[in-house]
Protein backbone atom coordinates (compact mmCIF):
# COMPACT_ATOMS: atom_id res chain seq x y z
CA UNK A 1 0.00 0.00 0.00
CA UNK A 2 1.15 3.54 -0.67
CA UNK A 3 0.53 6.17 1.99
CA UNK A 4 0.93 9.90 1.37
CA UNK A 5 1.65 12.29 4.21
CA UNK A 6 0.88 15.96 3.69
CA UNK A 7 2.35 18.71 5.86
CA UNK A 8 1.31 22.36 5.38
CA UNK A 9 2.45 25.46 7.21
CA UNK A 10 1.96 29.20 6.79
CA UNK A 11 4.94 31.39 7.58
CA UNK A 12 4.75 34.75 9.26
CA UNK A 13 4.33 37.39 6.53
CA UNK A 14 7.55 37.87 4.60
CA UNK A 15 9.23 34.74 6.02
CA UNK A 16 8.10 32.25 3.37
CA UNK A 17 11.63 31.75 2.00
CA UNK A 18 12.92 31.10 5.50
CA UNK A 19 10.23 28.47 6.08
CA UNK A 20 11.04 26.90 2.71
CA UNK A 21 14.74 26.74 3.66
CA UNK A 22 13.83 25.21 7.05
CA UNK A 23 11.78 22.49 5.31
CA UNK A 24 14.62 21.70 2.90
CA UNK A 25 17.01 21.16 5.83
CA UNK A 26 14.77 18.57 7.49
CA UNK A 27 15.90 15.00 6.84
CA UNK A 28 13.56 12.09 7.63
CA UNK A 29 14.99 9.14 9.56
CA UNK A 30 14.23 6.97 6.51
CA UNK A 31 13.87 8.24 2.95
CA UNK A 32 10.35 8.24 1.46
CA UNK A 33 9.57 6.72 -1.94
CA UNK A 34 9.02 10.26 -3.19
CA UNK A 35 8.86 13.78 -1.79
CA UNK A 36 7.62 17.07 -3.21
CA UNK A 37 7.95 20.52 -1.68
CA UNK A 38 5.53 23.16 -2.94
CA UNK A 39 4.79 26.78 -2.11
CA UNK A 40 1.79 29.04 -2.55
CA UNK A 41 0.81 32.66 -1.98
CA UNK A 42 0.58 33.93 1.61
CA UNK A 43 3.93 32.30 2.46
CA UNK A 44 2.50 28.75 2.54
CA UNK A 45 4.69 25.65 2.20
CA UNK A 46 3.35 22.17 1.48
CA UNK A 47 5.32 18.91 1.70
CA UNK A 48 3.97 15.62 0.37
CA UNK A 49 5.83 12.37 1.00
CA UNK A 50 4.91 8.92 -0.30
CA UNK A 51 5.68 5.73 1.64
CA UNK A 52 5.34 2.01 0.98
CA UNK A 53 3.60 1.22 4.27
CA UNK A 54 0.24 0.37 5.86
CA UNK A 55 -2.08 3.32 6.46
CA UNK A 56 -1.52 3.32 10.21
CA UNK A 57 2.26 2.80 10.07
CA UNK A 58 4.50 4.87 12.33
CA UNK A 59 6.17 7.09 9.72
CA UNK A 60 8.64 9.95 10.17
CA UNK A 61 6.89 13.29 9.88
CA UNK A 62 8.22 16.81 9.68
CA UNK A 63 8.26 18.49 13.09
CA UNK A 64 6.64 21.78 14.00
CA UNK A 65 8.85 24.74 13.04
CA UNK A 66 9.76 27.38 15.59
CA UNK A 67 6.58 29.15 16.70
CA UNK A 68 7.98 32.52 15.65
CA UNK A 69 8.38 31.29 12.05
CA UNK A 70 4.75 30.21 11.50
CA UNK A 71 1.38 31.87 12.06
CA UNK A 72 -0.42 28.75 13.33
CA UNK A 73 0.06 25.07 14.06
CA UNK A 74 1.06 22.88 11.12
CA UNK A 75 -1.78 21.08 9.31
CA UNK A 76 -1.19 17.36 8.65
CA UNK A 77 -3.15 14.83 6.60
CA UNK A 78 -2.63 11.15 5.74
CA UNK A 79 -4.04 9.49 2.61
CA UNK A 80 -3.87 6.04 1.09
CA UNK A 81 -3.60 5.29 -2.61
CA UNK A 82 -6.75 3.80 -4.12
CA UNK A 83 -5.61 3.20 -7.70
Amino acid sequence: MTVALMWEARAVAGRGEELLDWVRRQQPAAPPLRQEILRAPQDRVLVITWWDAPYDADLPELPEPDGELVTRAVHRWRFESVS
